[in-house]
């Protein structure tokens, strides 16, 4: 999987090792391409008209420690809520959750580097728990910050990136905007994966990309956003660096019939716009609510 960084020594040492997504970090502006054998079989067809893209920048997108974020928001949170973080439950402090463990309301310090739209560090965002994590189904983790969307905004002059609410569509273009490296990814949604494998963990409805994506180490964690809406659609996780079947840093696609499927070189990330339900009032992580579907402890 797109494994945290652990400290700039150690991505400085990965530069260029290739070793897959967030644990290994390629050259900046790399223009190595994916083997043949390596690119989705899965096509599309592109529709004849395609909204005008919106400039994607680093505005609201986050550094941690050892992977990237963002700030995001519900469509219906208020200027007065505490903010949230999204990135993966992976990248947590507390280390990778195991299959079927759930985190809610875990307490944090932690801190994040908050980007404005060039991708310059503009302050520090501080966490007062972990609202919830997960590798379980999803990879999946929301920090709850000490202040609120409107002091984020007052203060730097941000807003928060607004989570889409409906399932995204193959063929959409994206952008993949990490702000540990301050770099972004620019390709399209080239389908949907039934499970994702990767050693002990599964994932759902992952998304694929198709090869222009190559997120390389540090990038976990990064929002992955419709180039159309501006909205968040899925947070970047994981890619095969190998060729590998189903171990670490080597996913594997299972289909409905249980055929499995290895693309070398391909890059992942899980949607978002199931979140949406799981927030309340307050912007409260409810795994209550109607309509929440992530899973619960």
């Amino acid at each position: 999987m797109n494994k945290p960084l652990v400290g700039a020594f150690l991505a400085a040492l990965l530069l260029g090792a290739g070793v897959a997504p967030a644990v290994a970090a390629e050259p900046a502006g790399s223009t190595s391409e994916v083997s043949a054998e390596a690119a989705p079989q899965t096509k599309y067809t592109a529709p004849d008209t395609v909204p005008a893209a919106k400039a994607v920048t680093f505005a609201g997108t986050v550094a941690l420690s050892n992977c990237s974020g963002s700030v995001v928001r519900s469509p219906d949170a208020a200027p007065t809520d505490p903010a949230l973080v999204l990135s993966n439950g992976h990248c947590m402090e507390s280390g990778f959750p195991g299959p079927g463990e759930v985190v809610v309301d875990q307490p944090s310090s932690r801190t994040f580097t908050l980007l404005n739209a060039s991708g310059s560090g503009v302050g520090t965002l501080k966490a007062s728990k972990i609202a919830y994590g997960t590798m379980t189904d999803t990879d999946l983790s929301l920090y709850e910050l000490t202040s609120t969307y409107q002091q984020i905004q007052d203060s730097y002059g941000i807003q928060a990136l607004e989570l889409e609410t409906a399932h995204p569509t193959a063929g959409t273009a994206i952008t993949v905007a990490s702000g540990y490296w301050k770099r972004t990814y620019s390709c399209d949604i080239d389908g949907f994966v039934h499970q994702l494998k990767e050693g002990r963990w599964t994932w759902k409805d992952s998304v694929r990309y198709t090869p222009e994506c190559r997120t390389i180490g540090g990038t976990s964690g990064s929002p992955v956003i419709d180039d159309a809406t501006g909205k968040v659609v899925a947070v970047n996780n994981t890619g095969n660096e190998s060729g590998q079947e189903c171990t670490d840093n080597n996913p594997c696609e299972v289909d409905e019939n249980g055929e499995v499927t290895v693309r070398e070189g391909i890059n992942y990330a899980q949607q978002t716009y199931n979140m949406v339900p799981c927030i309340g009032a307050g912007s409260k992580i409810d795994l209550t609510r109607e309509g929440c579907a992530l899973p619960k402890p």
